[in-house]
Parts: C-alpha cells; sequence; structure tokens
C-alpha cells in the first residue's frame, strides 16, 4: 500500500456550538443552541417538537460555555500543531458575526476574534478549513421569521457569506455551506432552526426548508467563486449506507429508500437539480415548493467543488416489525442492530469497512473529491492517578478506521482529499448534550453538569495521531 499523497490535510474536526463558548462576549447574539438543553428536554427541544420558550428557567444549556476555546483558542490550536495537524475544520457562530442575522454590518469585534483565530492557526502552518454554518441559526431570526421556513433568510445568510469571504479572502481556501444538512430532516430545530406549529404540515415545511437552504448553498458556492476563484466549497452530509437486514428483496428496497433520504440534498448541491426520485416523492405526497424564477438556475450553475462528510457507523434497513423492534439506542438517525458488528457505549455500532463502502459509494454517485470531517468515537475516559488517560478503545476504533480509508484511496482510486477526526478536542456532545461522551486527544477538566477547571491534557491518543501524521499513515501498515 503506498503512503496518502503528499499534500494529504490530516487534522481534526470542531464546531463553535459545541466548544467556542463565550455566549455574552463580544456582542455575540443569541443562536439556537444557547436554548438548547441538557437532560430529558433536549430531544424535544431538537426535533422542533418542544418549544425552547417553554423550559424552565433552571434549565442548563451546555454549550453556551462549552470548553472556552473562546479563551483558550491559543493553548489549543499549539496543541493541534504539536500533533502535526496539516488542517483544522471549524465553524464560525453566525450570530457572532450578525447577532440577529439582519444587521446591514457584520460585527467586527466577531470578525476580529475569527480573524486573529485563523492567523493563529497560518502561524503554524495549519490549513483552516471554515464552517459556514453548524447547526447554527441567529435566535432572532428563528423568531421573527420561523428560520429556514422563509426565503428572506437566504438574504440574510448571503449577507454573512459575503463578510466572511471577503474578509477572508486570502486566509481561507476551503468553505462548507451546511453541516450534516440532511440532519434537518431527523432534527429539525438543531439542524435548522425549525419549530412547528400545532397541525403544521411538518413534511412539507421540511422540504420548503431544505430547498431555501439549497438554494442559499448554490447562491454561497457562486459568491466565494467569483469573490476568490481559488476558493474550494463544498457540501457535507451525515453519511453512513444502509445495508439491507437481509438479502430480502424488501429489506434491500428498503435500505435503497433510506440512502436515498441522505443523498438526496448532495444530489442536487453536486448534480445540480432534483432528482427523479425526489421530485415523484413531492408529487405523492403533495409537497408544493415555493420557488423563485431562478432557483433551478442557481442550483444548476453552482455545483460543489467537493463533498465532505461524516462517517460514525453503518446502518440497517428492513420492512419487518420484528426485526424494526431491535433498534440501536444511541443514534439520532435510529438503525436496526447488526447482528455482525459491536457497538459504543451509547450504541453507535462500529463498521471500519463502512467507511471503505461510504468512500466508494459517494465517489462512484458523484466523482468529485471527497473529504473526511467527521469521524470518531464518543466514549468514558478515566483519568489515573498520574494524571495519564489511556485511551487504546480510541486508538483502536481510528486506526481500523483510517486502514479502511487508506486502501480506498490506494485500492479503489478515490480522491479523499483528507482525514478531520472528530472531536479533535473534548466538547459538548451535539445529541446528547454531554461531556463525558469525549472524542478527543485532547482531555478537557469538564464534567456534564458544567464543573471542572477547563485544564488541557494530552490523552495516549494524542501521540499516537502526532506518529500517523508525521509518517503520513505509513505507521499503520
Amino acid at each position: 500500500m503506498e503512503n496518502m499523497r503528499e499534500n494529504f490535510l490530516w487534522g481534526g474536526a470542531t464546531a463553535a456550538n459545541q466548544c467556542e463558548g463565550g455566549w455574552k462576549e463580544g456582542n455575540r447574539g443569541l443562536g439556537t443552541v444557547d436554548v438548547i438543553p441538557w437532560g430529558e428536554n433536549r430531544f424535544p427541544v431538537m426535533r422542533g417538537d418542544m418549544d425552547y420558550r417553554q423550559l424552565s428557567e433552571d434549565s442548563y444549556y451546555p454549550s453556551r460555555d462549552a470548553i472556552d476555546m473562546y479563551s483558550h483558542y491559543k493553548e489549543d490550536i499549539a496543541l493541534f500543531a504539536e500533533m502535526g495537524f496539516k488542517c483544522y475544520r471549524f465553524s464560525f457562530s453566525w450570530s457572532r458575526i450578525f447577532p440577529t442575522g439582519e444587521e446591514e454590518k457584520p460585527n467586527e469585534e466577531g470578525l476580529k476574534f475569527y480573524e486573529d483565530f485563523i492567523d493563529e492557526l497560518l502561524k503554524y502552518g495549519i490549513e483552516p478549513v471554515v464552517t459556514i454554518c453548524h447547526f447554527d441559526v441567529p435566535l432572532a431570526l428563528v423568531e421573527k421569521y420561523g428560520s429556514w421556513k422563509n426565503r428572506k433568510v437566504i438574504d440574510c445568510f448571503m449577507r454573512y457569506c459575503d463578510a466572511i469571504f471577503r474578509r477572508f479572502r486570502d486566509k481561507v481556501t476551503y468553505w462548507i455551506t451546511f453541516n450534516e444538512i440532511n440532519m434537518l430532516l431527523h432534527l429539525p430545530f438543531m439542524g435548522a432552526g425549525i419549530l412547528f406549529s400545532e397541525g403544521e404540515d411538518e413534511k412539507q415545511v421540511k422540504y420548503q426548508a431544505a430547498h431555501n437552504e439549497l438554494v442559499a448553498s448554490a447562491m454561497a458556492t457562486g459568491l466565494a467563486h467569483r469573490i476568490n476563484p481559488d476558493f474550494k466549497v463544498g457540501c457535507m452530509l451525515a453519511a453512513g449506507n444502509f445495508y439491507p437486514y437481509s438479502c430480502n428483496p424488501e429489506d434491500v428496497w428498503e435500505g435503497l429508500k433510506k440512502d436515498r433520504d441522505n443523498y438526496f440534498f448532495i444530489d442536487v448541491q453536486a448534480r445540480g437539480e432534483y432528482p427523479a426520485y425526489a421530485r415523484k416523492m413531492f408529487e405523492r405526497e403533495g409537497i408544493k415548493l415555493e420557488t423563485g424564477p431562478e432557483d433551478y438556475e442557481i442550483l444548476k450553475e453552482n455545483t460543489v467543488d467537493f463533498i465532505s462528510f461524516s462517517y460514525y457507523s453503518s446502518r440497517c434497513a428492513s420492512t419487518s416489525e420484528e426485526v424494526v423492534l431491535k433498534s440501536t439506542s444511541g443514534n439520532v438517525m435510529k438503525s436496526i442492530k447488526n447482528p455482525y458488528l459491536k457497538a459504543s457505549e451509547w450504541g453507535w455500532q462500529i463498521d471500519p469497512l463502512g467507511l471503505r463502502i461510504t468512500l466508494n459509494t459517494l465517489y462512484d454517485r458523484y466523482q468529485k473529491p471527497l473529504f473526511i470531517v467527521e469521524n470518531g468515537l464518543g466514549a468514558v475516559d478515566k483519568v489515573e492517578e498520574d494524571g495519564s488517560i489511556i485511551d487504546d478503545y480510541r486508538i483502536s476504533y481510528l486506526e481500523e478506521h483510517i486502514k479502511a480509508m487508506m486502501e480506498a484511496v490506494d485500492e479503489d482510486g478515490v480522491d479523499l482529499l483528507g482525514y478531520t477526526p472528530w472531536g479533535c478536542i473534548d466538547l459538548i456532545s451535539a445529541s446528547t448534550g454531554e461531556m463525558k461522551k469525549r472524542y478527543g486527544f485532547i482531555y478537557v477538566d469538564k464534567d456534564n453538569e458544567g464543573k471542572g477547571s477547563l485544564k488541557r491534557s494530552r490523552k495516549k491518543s494524542f501521540k499516537w495521531y502526532k506518529h500517523v501524521i508525521e509518517t503520513n499513515g505509513a505507521a499503520l501498515k
């Protein structure tokens, strides 16, 4: 097996809403994540079933302070540099730059923070990979317009994109428009700030919001290329194939349909038009999209340069009621238990070969460069008496997935830009809001209740990943 190409982008990934904190600093406005609580009401709020304004006053919102990267970013970036990161994928907080989303001019304090942050990365030769919207909408846009239900939000998003593309024209090359855009279908409030009113046709609302996001993504891609033709703009999905649970053709068909639910967004962003199966589904379900006169032309002319994705596990699909009852516990996208796979403490099924299968499926489908921007194992870490953290389980998970990734590149010919494992530093879990569900190479002293010193320390996996990067993957052969 050959090594990965010389300029392969090894790194790590985080999101502002899970690590940045500083929610009252620098004139930042409130964002959707600031009203998503920890505890039993978390999923009802994330799904859009429960209005966050009904929450009790003593609710705890873990992302407001998170791990306070706002104050610690120099220390954190120095640790990333020590590991040898070639790139770092992170997101901007939209409400830090446009506090209500409707200002005519951006908040200079917000832009300056990200400029200093990016300059710190560049000082160490780390390529910034910026997610423009990572589960993050200014709360004022939710309250005034219903977020992405309303086309007016496209204009607000474009003002935001214009500000950041111009400010970072010479400092950022890689941009991702929307994080896990398909999550809109599963957790509408977390994914896109969508709250449902009583009696509202939820499917109609979701696909209208999806259309508005897809048009915004295409417009942003076009704008980026006009401002700097060297910009590379990508889309992003929560990936992982649905395997048929059995060779019953009905199970095979069910798996294909569930895969299409995820590919729907990327089909539009990569190919520039709604696929035939989606148009038929709209017809069948009575979904009528409100569209602008140039929407379809905008989608057609502004396809993405690369496709990025998260991969944590594969999934299974079946039409058998008895089998469907055996769903895994921990996933947002529920899946039937695969009897051939082990699972993490949170019920995520561990399937390294599934990453190779996903890479091949996406590359066969789109023939565009791919970028793995999330992959990792959420686990409880124990701090030993001497302060060390022996996370061999994480090393084992990542090693097997990286090997599968390298096989997809070397043996299958997949064009892959880079690999940024998720939560390279411990952060707030997007799904559960916990701190104890840790992903990082760097431990952060904080617990589920928000207590702790925030002290950073290196886990065993820190040194291991450093060696993987410095050998360009050869250490794993």
